[in-house]
């Protein structure tokens, strides 16, 4: 077990500036990559190696064809096999980077974003990846639109296949095509920031609509309420959260945006059925 109680955040201002919201490494990983977030988007492609990747508590077997995207609002870690040297292309971006319609299909619906691609796509990925490579170091003209394309490709490439496999009754899952385009603009910003202290006021006001007919579009769309909704959003943001840390009850409380720990205590018990201290006990009991 990792023994940092609280996962440490990589900060935009340490590894992105103003002028450049995005980056590739080429990384080798020969040890264990703590429990970790990131205040910036990451997208990375598997070249070489096996392990184990631990997204938002949710565990995949790592090796070569492996993509995997993470939110701001997403933890990961990574812990290769014994003696193994894992290669992989890392890709960090802003959000401001993608055009809005690709940054609101990463939000569409709740689903971890990583797949092991078939050994043909991969090669074609691994292609793909290499070009942004080379575009950012050789900086000629019109890389950054190159960059991009390219970058948006591939996380269309990964939703699709994620989406396909995750289950159709999840309640905060959407169609972001039939969804009426102010509603729609809320459930991005929502899903973006719900560890933060969101006001019903806010997201209206986000969607330029009136609190009234906000909160009337949004259970018509949604089928629930703006409260239980956001509710739900950071529920699903604890669970992940004692799954793959050691943040306390209260850390995790005020960490996805919840007042006071016994509101945080009974609303997870109704909708997990335990405590959150019973559900972590469970949890590490099982992975044992």
């Amino acid at each position: 077990m990792n023994t940092n109680l609280t996962p440490e955040r990589l900060m935009n201002e340490n590894y992105l500036t103003v002028s450049s919201p995005f980056r590739i490494f080429q990384h080798t990983i020969t040890r264990d990559i703590d429990t970790h977030w990131h205040e910036f988007f990451e997208i990375a492609f598997v070249v070489s190696g096996t392990g184990m990747h631990w997204l938002n508590g949710e565990k995949m077997s790592l090796q070569r064809g492996m993509m995997f995207l993470l939110t701001p609002a997403d933890f990961h870690k990574i812990i290769p096999d014994p003696g193994e040297t894992i290669c992989l292309y890392d890709l960090i971006f802003e959000e401001r980077f993608i055009r809005y319609e690709v940054h609101e299909m990463i939000f569409r619906g709740e689903t971890q974003y990583m797949h092991i691609f078939p050994d043909e796509i991969s090669s074609q990925i691994d292609r793909e990846c290499n070009r942004i490579w080379e575009e950012s170091v050789q900086t000629d003209f019109g890389a950054e639109i190159v960059i991009q394309g390219t970058l948006e490709r591939m996380i269309i490439d990964l939703i699709r296949v994620c989406s396909k496999r995750s289950s159709a009754g999840d309640v905060l899952r959407h169609d972001s095509m039939q969804v009426n385009p102010s509603i729609r603009k809320a459930l991005v910003y929502m899903h973006h920031h719900f560890r933060e202290q969101l006001t019903l006021h806010e997201v209206a006001a986000h969607a330029v609509l009136s609190v009234n007919y906000f909160s009337e579009c949004f259970h018509q769309q949604t089928g629930i309420s703006y409260q239980i909704y956001l509710q739900k959003l950071r529920l699903q943001f604890t669970s992940s959260l004692l799954r793959s840390t050691h943040l306390t009850v209260t850390e995790v409380c005020h960490a996805s945006g919840f007042n006071t720990v016994p509101h945080f205590e009974r609303a997870f018990k109704q909708r997990y059925g335990c405590t959150p201290s019973a559900y972590r006990k469970d949890i590490w009991q099982y992975s044992q």
